[in-house]
C-alpha cells in the first residue's frame, strides 16, 4: 500500500522523484520504503533498470531516511558520498528500496539502503553519508 503523505514529501522535495515515478510504501525515522516500477524508458541494454534509476531511488531515500533523524535545529541534509554495490539486475515488476540509519550525528548521518526485487533477492546495497546543515 502506498504511503500517500510519504510520496507527497519525496515529490515535494525532489521533483526529480516524481518524475522517475518513486511511490513511498512507509516512512519514519527508523526505516523510508519506497519503489520505483520496471519501465522500459528506464532501461539499459537488455531490459535492465539502468544503474542511474536504482541510484536515485537510494539517494532519495536515504535523504528522507537522513531528513527525519536530523538533530534538532539542523535546517535539512545533503549527500556528501555514496556507495553503491549492484548485485543483480531488475527486469521487471518493482525495485523496493528500504533505509535505515547506521549513524545520526550532529554533523553527518550515515544511512544504508537495500534494493531488492520483487522476490525479494538483493539487488543492490548502498551506504550514504548526508551531511547536517
Amino acid at each position: 500500500m502506498t504511503d500517500v503523505e510519504g510520496t507527497q514529501l519525496f515529490h515535494k522535495t525532489m521533483p526529480f522523484s516524481e518524475r522517475l515515478g518513486i511511490e513511498v510504501l512507509e516512512h519514519g525515522p527508523d526505516l523510508v520504503r519506497s519503489r520505483i516500477a520496471w519501465d522500459e524508458s528506464l532501461c539499459t541494454l537488455g531490459g535492465v533498470l539502468h544503474g542511474g534509476a536504482l541510484m536515485a531511488l537510494a539517494d532519495s531515500t536515504g535523504a528522507v531516511c537522513a531528513f527525519l533523524n536530523l538533530p534538532e535545529g539542523a535546517q535539512g541534509t545533503t549527500t556528501l558520498e555514496s556507495k553503491t554495490n549492484f548485485l543483480r539486475g531488475v527486469r521487471s515488476g518493482y525495485a523496493t528500496a528500504s533505509s535505515r540509519p547506521l549513524h545520526a550525528g550532529r554533523r553527518v548521518v550515515v544511512v544504508e539502503t537495500e534494493i531488492r526485487t520483487d522476490d525479494g533477492k538483493l539487488a543492490a546495497k548502498i551506504t550514504q553519508t548526508q551531511a547536517v546543515l
